[in-house]
């Protein structure tokens, strides 16, 4: 496998701006909470060369890349099979009590895209898997299977914003009675059937609900919720950490939990805040960052990334 050919890190030289002044120190620990295939990993042990980093993920397939990958570096490298809300129980169990810097590159990893077994792309015939964990026991095939219309609609709202969410949903029930529905292809023709055209000159009628799917059957905003806070509590002062999201519910979510961090907690009316209301962490970036004109054309999967960044100036308290 030609790993450079299939996947090109996103926002590489940005991300290694923003880390870089917590992570050039002898000793320092940078933790990729989505390793996948290892590019941004790989980049940062080449610059860095007193870097430890620990890089984390749910998807064995992509373990196995990156272990392969990663093995020039030897003890370098620490790999953990977890999902990213795992993160102070992987650090826990090497026994590193806290770390330099932090990097998220959320969403689906280009090698999940990329197999077609997975299920992930509404573009291509495959069982309608869509785990970025083999191991776990949900799939989209389940979801479609069991879940209610009124759920299905839920999910198809909340996390694909699908303004047809309860159409899409009414034709799922009424399909699923006369056949399971185990393809992706079969999947996407009942959502095409019940789709006005003008509504499909606007793009492919499918995006959304493969989105919402996959984000339902990976817990994906749940999982983020809890992981940044967490991420957060393991950061040393002057540590750094960088997000990078594809979404618009990924991104509202991180926005939240910096937001959070870098805000006093200083009761309204106090008229001095003290020490201890001060905010734990400052913003790296003014809103969101996105990939310059020339990236997007280079790497199509740039195009909908934006980058948050920030550092913690203060312990907790």
């Amino acid at each position: 496998m030609e790993i450079n050919r299939i996947h090109t890190p996103v926002m590489l030289e940005r991300c290694v701006e923003l880390l870089a002044p917590a992570i050039g120190a002898p000793g320092a620990v940078l933790v990729d909470g989505t390793l996948g295939m290892a590019g941004h990993a790989e980049a940062f042990l080449q610059r860095f060369p007193d870097l430890t980093l620990v890089g984390l993920d749910r998807d064995l397939d992509a373990l196995g890349i990156a272990r392969e990958r990663l093995a020039p570096f030897g003890d370098r490298v620490k790999l953990v099979h977890t999902v990213y809300d795992g993160f102070v129980d992987a650090l826990d169990g090497l026994g590193i009590p806290e770390v330099d810097g932090i990097l998220f590159d959320l969403g689906v990893s280009s090698l999940q895209l990329d197999r077609v077994e997975r299920g992930f792309s509404y573009s291509k015939d495959a069982p309608l898997d869509m785990r970025m964990d083999a191991t776990s026991e949900l799939t989209a095939e389940v979801v479609l299977a069991t879940y209610s219309e009124a759920d299905l609609r839920r999910i198809f709202h909340e996390y694909g914003e699908e303004k047809l969410s309860a159409r899409y949903a009414k034709a799922i029930v009424a399909a699923r009675a006369d056949a399971p529905l185990v393809r992706s292809a079969e999947l996407v023709k009942i959502i095409t059937d019940v789709t006005p055209v003008a509504v499909q000159r606007q793009g492919h009628p499918a995006k959304r609900v493969f989105q919402a799917l996959r984000i339902e059957v990976n817990q994906e905003l749940a999982v983020l919720e809890r992981a940044i806070p967490a991420a957060l509590s393991t950061l040393r002062v002057g540590g750094r950490i960088a997000v990078e999201s594809y979404q618009s519910l990924e991104d509202r979510i991180v926005k939240r939990a910096l937001a959070a961090a870098s805000s006093s907690t200083a009761p309204p009316g106090l008229p001095i805040e003290l020490p201890e209301h001060r905010a734990e962490f400052t913003l790296l970036i003014r809103g969101a960052e996105l990939a310059t004109d020339e990236e997007k054309a280079i790497n199509p999967r740039a195009t909908p990334v934006r980058l948050r960044a920030a550092e913690r100036v203060r312990s907790a308290a």
